[in-house]
């Protein structure tokens, strides 16, 4: 079976606390510089590459001499604080020689579940990858005492895939993938190559977790795939001690366990924003504006904006009302409060003579408007 990934240009890829760090005896420097190696080469093929990296409370153990993970919750935070240090220095190592710099991005879930932070975290990631720059996340576990204790990466990773609207989530994993059964159990357990994310059936195959190193077993990859699947993205679940591992999976070769979406990733998107994201402001339409959305779920223009509500910014979503204020379209907004009402209510035409060559004319754009049941 071949995998075409030619046009999966934004990869979102985690890997786990027992590759990095020698079963938890600290960094596993070798392998960091060949998955690095890696990276640099699909950098230079024009992928956009995020990387969610675990490991730094083993790093930190390791640079303060503790032989086991403690179990109180400031013991782990002091090892996260220190490990995320180490961590990062070796990675801008391995970066610098191939002429790439990184950055570091510390996330909690609630960073990406409040919609203000969740504009910042993805104003920030776009903007550094647009100037060319790997960013390094990992969970703040230095401050957050939720992720330490309940959280993981694979939730995370998913979770910044949706914020940019990946095209892929490659987990690498100390397994070879997504079996059928528990293949420490079950000597004819059969590796599964290509399954659907969301099947109910995924979960009960997944067992517990693998290692005893890292906080997220099978069962979060599966939770993750299908999460990743709900902004349209596929994900592999795939060996990260394999040779040249990243660079097969560019190539095609069907390493590990492939979840398709199940759906076309702008109807994937649109359900997402339609159940996700929470509104912060409302636009008024006038009575042709609001048939056009319905019959045609066409582009909203100014000239059919009455009025406007909510302290909202450019990227913000917007609930859409008819005049008897009935709910008809929501969608992610081109424009602040103030620039909106500016615009509404004039044409096109008009908004030439008033602004010039503009690049954006719509309000909300197609793409990003989902019509209400």
């Amino acid at each position: 079976m071949s995998r075409d990934l030619k046009n999966a240009q934004r990869w979102v890829i985690k890997i786990g606390s027992s590759l990095l760090t020698n079963n938890g005896q600290g960094l596993d420097l070798p392998a960091i510089e060949a998955w690095v190696k890696q990276l640099l080469v699909l950098r230079r093929h024009g992928l956009e590459i995020v990387l969610v990296s675990s490991g730094a409370v083993a790093a930190g153990m390791e640079r303060l001499g503790w032989t086991s993970r403690p179990s109180a919750l400031h013991q782990l935070q002091a090892a996260a604080s220190v490990g995320q240090a180490a961590l990062i220095q070796v990675y801008n190592e391995f970066l610098r020689r191939g002429g790439v710099h990184g950055s570091q991005v510390l996330l909690t879930h609630e960073d990406l579940q409040e919609r203000h932070r969740y504009l910042n975290a993805r104003a920030t990631l776009r903007t550094v990858l647009e100037l060319g720059v790997i960013p390094i996340i990992n969970e703040n576990d230095a401050i957050a005492s939720t992720e330490i204790r309940f959280g993981d990466n694979d939730t995370l990773a998913a979770m910044v895939a949706n914020l940019l609207e990946a095209d892929l989530l490659v987990i690498l994993t100390d397994q070879a993938g997504l079996y059928d059964q528990d293949p420490r159990k079950a000597p004819d357990a059969r590796l599964l190559t290509e399954v659907e994310a969301g099947d109910p059936a995924l979960l009960s195959m997944a067992g517990g977790s693998g290692s005893a190193v890292g906080t997220g077993g099978m069962s979060t990859k599966v939770h993750a795939a299908s999460r990743a699947a709900q902004s349209g993205a596929a994900t592999i679940i795939a060996p990260g001690g394999a040779e040249d591992v990243l660079l097969r999976i560019w190539a095609g070769e069907p390493l590990g366990t492939y979840f398709r979406p199940g759906v076309a990733k702008l109807a994937a998107r649109k359900r997402w924003l339609a159940g996700q994201l929470r509104p912060n402001g409302v636009l008024h339409l006038d009575a042709g504006a609001a048939k056009v959305l319905r019959e045609k779920g066409s582009s909203l223009l100014p000239v059919g904006i009455t009025a406007a509500e909510g302290d909202f910014q450019r990227g913000d979503l917007l609930c859409c009302v008819d005049p008897e204020g009935q709910e008809i379209a929501r969608g992610l907004v081109n424009f602040a409060y103030e620039d909106v009402l500016l615009r509404k209510g004039k044409s096109s035409k008009t908004l030439l003579e008033l602004f010039g060559d503009i690049d954006e004319v719509e309000i909300i754009h197609r793409d990003n408007l989902v019509l209400s049941n």
